[in-house]
Order: C-alpha cells, then sequence, then structure tokens
C-alpha cells in the first residue's frame, strides 16, 4: 500500500503514541495498568501540557465518544474524521483497551464498566503533578469552554471552574463558552482572580467601536531559559453561534492577517517557540496552519476530537503541528518540543486518557471539589428517574440524551415537532443508572437555557435545518459557524452532506405524511439566541422536563435517537459508524 506523505507523518506519529505500550495494559489491574499507561519518558527541553472543553466537570464521569463524525470534501477520511476502528487503525491503539475505550464508542457499555469512570479534577491534578514534576517548566495550557456546563458553574457563575482551575495550576487560557457569563463576568474573572496567575489570551477579540484588543493577544514565557510565546484564538463565532447581546461590545472572528502579524511579532521578540492555543475546532485549525507561517503547533479545542496523533501541516515556510485534546476533563495532552539553534527540531507527543481507577485522587484538589460542591449536593443528588437504556449526547445528528429531552419537550407543551441544539457538551449514563438533577443540568445549563414554542412554516423549518447543515457540512471549514446537526423530534428527514447550500435536506416527513412548505407546525425547542426569548418570560428547559421525568413512575425507557437518513456521496465514510 502507497502512503501519502500526509498519511506517512501520521503513522509515524501514531507509532510513537503507540510506543506506550498501552497493549500490555489492556487486562491489567489498575495499579499496574496506570504505571504503565502513564509512564511517559521526557522528551525535549520545553514542554505544553494541554487540556481543553471540560465544560465544569469537576468529579469523574462516563462520556460517550461518537459513532458519527462525517468529514466531507477535503476533510473526508482525515483527521479527525474517523471514528471505531478507522481511528484505532491510525492511532495504533489495540481494540479492547482502556485507550481504544477512551477514544471510541466501540463496545461502550461493557468497556464503561470495566474502565469505570474518566476525569474529574482531582484525578486530572494528580496527572498534571506528575507531567510537572518529570518536565520542569511545563505550562499546562487551558482550551476555553471550561467556566459552563454544569449546574455549580452556573449557579455559582463560574467561580467554581475558576477555583478549581487556579489550584490545578492553569498558566495560560482561551475561551469560548466563558463569554455566555456576559462580558463584565468574564473581565471580573480576569482582572481579579487571575491577575498574576493566569494569563487570558486571545488576539481575535476586539472592541466594536475603535478595534482595540480585548485581551492579551499573547504572552511569552521562559521554559528553561527558551522564551516560548502562546498566542490565543478564542472561538471565533461567539456571537453566532451563542446570543450576541452577551458581548454586544465586542467582535470576533478567525483573523489569519492578525494572527499572522502577532506570530511576526512574538519572533520579533526573541520567542523560539510559538504556539496557538486555539478554540477554532479542529477543521479550522488545519487550515490555519496552512495559511499562517511560523507557527509551531495549534493546540486546538471546541470540537471535542480527542487526537492521539498530530497531524503535520505544510505551509510556505515550514510545517506546524495541529492537535486537539477532546473533552470533559477525560484527557490531558503532552507536547514536548527539542529546541536547538533558537527552533523546534523535533517532538513528542501523547495524548494521555484520565481513568479514575488508575489515577489517585489528589488530596488538596479533592478536598477543595467538596468544599465547592457542598452547598448545592442535595440539589444536585436528587434523583428524578432511572434510565433503562444508555443516555449520551455526542455524534453529528442526535444522541439519546438529546432524545429523551425532545420527547419530553414535546409532550409537555403539546408540540408536533422538536428542537434541541447541537450542543458537544453533556455526560453519559449507564442503564441502570439514575438520572439525577444533576445529569439533567450537565446536559442544559447555560445562561440561556429557556424552553420556547415556535409557530413554523414547513419551509421556515427546512431553512433552518438547511442552515444548520451547511454551518456543519460546508465544504470550506471557515463557514463552519456551530456545534452539530441540530436535534430534531418527531420529524423524519434525509440529507445528503455532500450537495451544495439549500440543497442538503429533503424528504421531509411528519407521521409519514410529507411536510408542507405552507402549513404551520407547532415546535419545541431550548436555548435561542435571540435577546427576546430572555424577556419573553419563557422557563429554563431543566423546569419543564424534570417534572416529566418524575412523573415516567421511576424508570425512563431506552431512548432512540430519531436521525436523517444519509444520502448521497457521503457514505460509506470512516467517520460514520
Amino acid at each position: 500500500m502507497n502512503l501519502s506523505k500526509r498519511e506517512f507523518l501520521q503513522v509515524l506519529g501514531a507509532a510513537s503514541v503507540a510506543g506506550m505500550g498501552l497493549g500490555r495494559w489492556a487486562s491489567a489491574d489498575a495499579q499496574t495498568a496506570s504505571a504503565g499507561l502513564y509512564e511517559v519518558p521526557r522528551f525535549g527541553n520545553v514542554s505544553f501540557l494541554h487540556m481543553t472543553d471540560c465544560h465544569a466537570q469537576l468529579k469523574p464521569i462516563y462520556f460517550r465518544e461518537p459513532s458519527v463524525n462525517l468529514g466531507v470534501a477535503d476533510m473526508r477520511g482525515r483527521l479527525p474524521h474517523l471514528v471505531g476502528e478507522h481511528l484505532l487503525k491510525v492511532a495504533k491503539v489495540p481494540a479492547g483497551s482502556a485507550e481504544a475505550h477512551a477514544l471510541t464508542y466501540l463496545r461502550f457499555e461493557e468497556a464503561a464498566r470495566r474502565y469505570g469512570k474518566v476525569g474529574g479534577f482531582a484525578h486530572l491534578s494528580t496527572l498534571v503533578k506528575r507531567m510537572k514534576a518529570s518536565r520542569p517548566g511545563a505550562l499546562l495550557l487551558d482550551g476555553g469552554d471550561t467556566w459552563q456546563g454544569s449546574a455549580t458553574s452556573l449557579w455559582t457563575k463560574g467561580q467554581d471552574m475558576v477555583d478549581a482551575c487556579k489550584l490545578l495550576g492553569v498558566d495560560v487560557m482561551t475561551g469560548h463558552w466563558e463569554f455566555t457569563l456576559g462580558m463584565d463576568r468574564v473581565k471580573e474573572i480576569i482582572e481579579k482572580d487571575f491577575a498574576g496567575q493566569v494569563d487570558f489570551v486571545a488576539q481575535n477579540v476586539k472592541t466594536n467601536d475603535f478595534g482595540d484588543p480585548v485581551f492579551k493577544p499573547y504572552v511569552i514565557r521562559e521554559i528553561n531559559g527558551v522564551p516560548c510565546a502562546i498566542i490565543g484564538q478564542a472561538f471565533p463565532y461567539t456571537p453566532i453561534a451563542n446570543p450576541r447581546y452577551l458581548v454586544a461590545d465586542w467582535e470576533f472572528g478567525i483573523q489569519d492577517a492578525n494572527m499572522q502579524k502577532m506570530v511576526d511579532e512574538a519572533r520579533g521578540k526573541g520567542a523560539q517557540v510559538v504556539v496557538v492555543l486555539s478554540h477554532n475546532g479542529m477543521d479550522v485549525d488545519l487550515k490555519m496552519a496552512s495559511r499562517v507561517t511560523g507557527i509551531d503547533a495549534i493546540l486546538g479545542g471546541h470540537t471535542h476530537d480527542g487526537m492521539p496523533v498530530a497531524s503535520v501541516v505544510a505551509n510556505k515556510s515550514g510545517k506546524t503541528l495541529v492537535t486537539n485534546a477532546g473533552s470533559n476533563g477525560k484527557f490531558l495532552a503532552v507536547m514536548d518540543f527539542e529546541v536547538k539553534d533558537k527552533r523546534v527540531v523535533d517532538f513528542r507527543y501523547r495524548l494521555l486518557p484520565v481513568f479514575a481507577n488508575m489515577l489517585p485522587a489528589d488530596p488538596a484538589m479533592d478536598a477543595l471539589v467538596q468544599k465547592l460542591r457542598a452547598p448545592y449536593e442535595s440539589r444536585l443528588a436528587e434523583q428524578l428517574a432511572v434510565t433503562e437504556g444508555t443516555l449520551y449526547r455526542r455524534g453529528n445528528f442526535n444522541g439519546s440524551g438529546d432524545q429523551l429531552l425532545l420527547d419530553a419537550l414535546m409532550e409537555v407543551q403539546g408540540a408536533e415537532i422538536g428542537f434541541s441544539p447541537g450542543f458537544r457538551w453533556g455526560t453519559t449514563l449507564l442503564p441502570g443508572q439514575p438520572i439525577t438533577r444533576e445529569w439533567l443540568m450537565d446536559m442544559t445549563a447555560t445562561t440561556y437555557s429557556y424552553a420556547t414554542v415556535t409557530d413554523m412554516s414547513g419551509e421556515m423549518i427546512k431553512t433552518v435545518l438547511e442552515d444548520v447543515a451547511d454551518n456543519l457540512f460546508n465544504p470550506d471549514p471557515y463557514y463552519q459557524q456551530g456545534g452539530d446537526m441540530v436535534r430534531v423530534g418527531g420529524l423524519q428527514y434525509a440529507i445528503d452532506p455532500t450537495a451544495g447550500m439549500g440543497r442538503r435536506i429533503s424528504d421531509m416527513r411528519l407521521n409519514g405524511k410529507p411536510l408542507e412548505a405552507s402549513r404551520t407546525y407547532k415546535v419545541a425547542g431550548w436555548a435561542p439566541v435571540a435577546e427576546e426569548a430572555a424577556r419573553a418570560g419563557n422557563k429554563p428547559v431543566w423546569e419543564l422536563v424534570e417534572p416529566w421525568l418524575k412523573a415516567r413512575g421511576g424508570k425512563v425507557a431506552a431512548r432512540k435517537p430519531n436521525v436523517p437518513r444519509v444520502l448521497g456521496g457521503a457514505l460509506p465514510n470512516p467517520g460514520y459508524q
């Protein structure tokens, strides 16, 4: 088999990952497995630790990776659009191992019960301390989506996560969902809580009036005598994917030209290593890496892709590494550089899964987490029902967790059709686990989670689906402006991800009958970005779903996600299983 240069570099990188000897530990006890899994020999003289998209999960959780992550056009069949066996093959990770469970959905329920929960700041803290001890001077970078995603982060306006991140030792951070706390709260945290400890960087956020930088675009830190620049790239489409009124005075964007200017400026100030701490999403990072020169690595987030291999992207003056460190606190990435003669000459990259059973809880962090959660424990732990099936969210089209929300909203509000946003955050429950208030908030906790009912024509419904599909499947990643596909309840439809804008959605049916363009339908939804919804007295979505769950008689039947038929040339696809 002939490999392209890109494929050869990916395999080469995968071989270094597999070099940890992970397969030997697939059947080992937790203590033995920990000894092998987290043996990461020091390399080089500059190291970065990278976490991203933890979505305020302080405690260990279950999290099912997607079985659908379609790539189209040039992105088809490339990282990050590989799932299941296809991803394991590239990473050279043995099926059935703990690492295979961390990276894929394969045999999820069985593997989850075998290997236990992932993440948790107390366990992550232990791993961070181990890596920093073996890599003096290493910096911990936080890619954002940290202050949102749980009940306690919502109720404390992000303070629980701010306190936990300071104790964790975060050095530099950028953002996305942080901005949904509002401009004043974001500035308050940065100016008061982070002062002198954590640098918040974002080169692509400016004021609307005079275009002044809102945050520092980058910082230069020395690691073992080597000046290293960390440039921030906040989520460029925040005012589109989230309510604009929450960031009314700020403008965002990709801003390649300014990124190049910042890279050149940092190099001019003596930076021998330049990394971008990004919340673009991986496809956008890959394109940026091909257009902006002088970046050694882009450490990415937003799309929740746990990448065991660093992609190597060529540009006109060299090569840039692109990685992504997954979500929900279940991974810590380690990027080691060998810097000689004022430039990077070699690297090693590792993506380490955080298994709570294999990493002891750090006592100081464990105590802080308990303290932060103590005032809310009784509310969080209240059991609303028991699930008879796995409840999860992640995937391009739908998940059983969103299906539950759709079923509840349609029934409670008497709607024929339901829309649930294509959010990627949200935790997983196994069959037989209680559905607690905490899990419901894990799936819904935002500052604008209002439940809505809207009269929409069939034509408007198609327009909405087409617009979201274009955000997800536009062949140019710079036009991908949001999360996954809106989840749809009640309505069946077909989608051709490879078709042009306005021609992807077809065969829309309600109860087996074609949707009529001119007829009006009652559509339930939640988390509208329009400011009017916040002023209209709409209830938070959890206030509707919670009594619905309690009325189930103690148990909730397994939910089968309502997913579209995929047409055209999109299938077969290594991002679809």
